[in-house]
């Protein structure tokens, strides 16, 4: 008779890739300064959270140079999507500024694939950025939410990001809901981007994007 085994998989499971020290503390340092004076656009949840507006990167030398050093990351979490290393380009970028008290409300990013937060100070447990998982994803719409439940990663509501340094970058699909909660600490500055792949082609059937 042989002892009975029962084994878990994780079924269809989604990616989001941490990168530590993308940029230096240097670099973070100078996109702030560089920035801080054109971000004035209030956001329309939350006075004090701030945006520049939408930024090119192939126009400005500073941002080309820190596409470049987020492009590698893109490929690889591209390969995890697609199955295979794809060219990819990121086509608009912006830089916020989370005042203490401020939040960013729940949203996702349309027209890309992957979205990413290049994190330029450091932050507050309090506002890491949280991931919520989709409204309507599964067949049923219970929940079993006691003293007596535990949370683990096949029932959890939200996933918290690991705590980011700065010059930290996360990626992931940009479907994917997320937030940042009430900021209890000191202003935290974040360089986000859209990204798209070169092309795509399911046995011939190619569809190109450009940015």
């Amino acid at each position: 008779m042989t002892d009975q085994e029962n084994i878990t998989f994780e079924l269809f499971p989604t990616p989001m890739l941490f990168s530590k020290r993308v940029l230096s503390q240097e670099q973070c340092v100078e996109l702030i300064k560089q920035f801080e004076p054109d971000t004035k656009q209030e956001n329309n949840r939350h006075k004090d959270l701030t945006h520049t507006q939408i930024l090119a990167p192939h126009l400005d030398e500073r941002l080309s140079n820190v596409g470049a050093l987020i492009h590698p990351h893109l490929v690889q979490i591209g390969s995890m999507l697609f199955g295979e290393k794809l060219n990819w380009s990121i086509k608009e970028m912006w830089i916020n500024f989370l005042k203490p008290g401020a939040a960013q409300a729940m949203h996702n990013h349309a027209n890309a694939f992957v979205s990413g937060v290049l994190y330029l100070t450091p932050t507050h447990a309090s506002s890491q950025t949280v991931f919520i998982r989709g409204f309507g994803e599964r067949g049923f719409v219970f929940k079993n939410t006691n003293p007596r439940s535990v949370t683990g990663a096949f029932n959890a509501e939200k996933w918290i990001a690991p705590e980011p340094e700065s010059g930290d970058l996360i990626l992931f699909s940009s479907h994917l809901l997320h937030e940042v909660p009430i900021n209890q600490g000191e202003l935290r500055v974040s360089l986000a981007f859209n990204a798209i792949p070169e092309r795509l082609d399911a046995w011939g059937y190619k569809i190109s994007f450009s940015a």
